[in-house]
Formats: C-alpha cells, sequence, structure tokens
C-alpha cells in the first residue's frame, strides 16, 4: 500500500494511492498516527480495502500533507554516506550520530520551504526515511525490519550558521518550520522490493546536485533499528532519517528543490522568505 495524508495543513484526511489514482479512508481510519501503527491498522486497513474497494476518489490538485500525524520523534542520523564524510572532511562514524529534528518542522511533501529569519545559509539534504510500526526497546538487528511499517522520501533542510556557527547542538539549524517536508505517500514494506539498493537524486532550478544510492549507507536500516533502541524507546510513527549523500550547497534565492528516491516519488519544494 501507499498511504497519503490530503487536505489543508492541519486538517489532513487519511487516503491511499492507488496508481495514479488517491482515494479517500477517512470512513476506515481516523489518521496515521501512533494509535493506527500500534493497534495493526495496516493489516486492518489492507482488509478493509479489499472487502469495501468503492471508495471516494481524491481530487488530484488536492494538497498533500505528511504521510503520517506528527510522530513523537523525528530522529535523523548525520554523516551516513561515505562520499558525504568525505565532502564535509569528517572521519566515517565507528557509530551512528544522533540528532533530532522538531516535529513542527513536518510538512507536506510539495509545501513551500520557508527560509527562517536570520538565515545565511540555508541548504539542502535528500534523505530516505522510514517509519516505525511497533514499539521497539533493545531490539535484535536480525528482527529490526519487522518493526518498521514502510519508507518514504524526506529533504532535511539545515541552516548551517544556526547548526555549526552558534554552539550547541545540531537540532538547533534543523528545527525550523517546513524543514522537514515528508512523503509525498508511505509506501509499505512489500511495495520496496530492495530499500538497499535505490538510486537517488536532488536537483535545484533543474541542475543536479545529489545523485547517489542507498546501497551507499554507513549504516543501513536494520542496524539503525537496533542501535536506536538501545538508548530509547521507539514508538509506532516515529519517523527516523538515514542520512544524506555528497552534493550539499548553499540554496540560491527564488529556487525550487526537487528530490526523488526510486519507488518513493518526488518532493518538490519552492522557496520564500519568511515575511
Amino acid at each position: 500500500m501507499k498511504l497519503i495524508r490530503f487536505g489543508a495543513a492541519g486538517k489532513e484526511k487519511p487516503g491511499v494511492l492507488v496508481g495514479e489514482k488517491r482515494y479517500d479512508v477517512s470512513s476506515i481510519v481516523s489518521d496515521y498516527n501512533e494509535t493506527f501503527f500500534e493497534e495493526n491498522g495496516l493489516e486492518k486497513l489492507q482488509k478493509a480495502l479489499e472487502a469495501n474497494p468503492n471508495l471516494p476518489e481524491v481530487d488530484a490538485q488536492e494538497r498533500l500533507g505528511s504521510p503520517v500525524a506528527r510522530p513523537s520523534k523525528i530522529i535523523c542520523i548525520g554523516l551516513n554516506y561515505v562520499d558525504h564524510c568525505r565532502e564535509t572532511n569528517a572521519p566515517i562514524p565507528e557509530e551512528p550520530i544522533i540528532f533530532f529534528k522538531s516535529t513542527t518542522a513536518l510538512c507536506g511533501p510539495n509545501d513551500d520551504l520557508i527560509i527562517p529569519k536570520n538565515s545565511e545559509k540555508t541548504d539542502w539534504e535528500i534523505e530516505l526515511a522510514f517509519v516505525m510500526g511497533k514499539k521497539a526497546s533493545y531490539v535484535e538487528e536480525a528482527a529490526a525490519l519487522e518493526y518498521v511499517a514502510g519508507y518514504c522520501l524526506h529533504n532535511d533542510y539545515s541552516e548551517r550558521a544556526f547548526q555549526l556557527e552558534r554552539g550547541g547542538q545540531w537540532a538547533k539549524g534543523k528545527g525550523s518550520d517546513t524543514f522537514a517536508p515528508l512523503g509525498p505517500f508511505l509506501a509499505t514494506k512489500d511495495e520496496i522490493k530492495d530499500v538497499d539498493n535505490l538510486s537517488m537524486w536532488l536537483t535545484v532550478n533543474g541542475k543536479t546536485f545529489q545523485n547517489s544510492n542507498t546501497s551507499n549507507l554507513v549504516f543501513k536500516i536494520p542496524f539503525l533499528v537496533h542501535y536506536l533502541s538501545q538508548f530509547m524507546t521507539l514508538l509506532p510513527g516515529d519517523v527516523i532519517i538515514t542520512g544524506t549523500p555528497a552534493g550539499i550547497g548553499p540554496m540560491p534565492e527564488k529556487s525550487t528543490v526537487a528530490v526523488s528516491i526510486e519507488g518513493l516519488g518526488q518532493l518538490t519544494n519552492k522557496v520564500s522568505a519568511r515575511q
């Protein structure tokens, strides 16, 4: 399945994407949130769709929101591609580098990117995200994928001056409003044949800046679930962002940023400054 949420910001309804058509499933589930995943919502929804295939169609022009409602955590992994480590002159980490994005940064896949006040160095980072389907604590790596609901696309927008030149932790440069577009859909695991071999690219105003593959991840998803669950309980609906390849850079004015990962659609964000 491919899960979507559609409608005005803050008033999104749950839906599914079948081929190129979108369908409203709000008569079946209330939202794609912690309760939905915790109560085996994916399996129940699949059975309901098989029993009731006639659902209201959603207009293709309707805004898409994040495919998951506000999660308890957005956990990010830093320096998780070898080429990105090299371009930043950083050693390849021996253990995953962990930081958080504010849940208020979450937005829809095609919403505008709002450059925050006093920003000097906002840039982009294409990333593969995965969403937890079950509560996870001290999970063995061999069983880790059983806890994953599915995958989606993310752009980890970052204000580098806030992040690196203002003291404190990375979260300062990561959590501004609209800095976490997610979507356009959440693909369940059966939709993606090999998550460790997905091509990925990012363009700014049509020019390619990032072009890589998830095979280049330093720490892969099963290990990340295992590792993170040693330090904190992962809740259903939590979003984990796996890192970015080489090619980050400063945002030109009046930019349009497009990112895509094989099988996971595309995000497109126009850039505007906060008024």
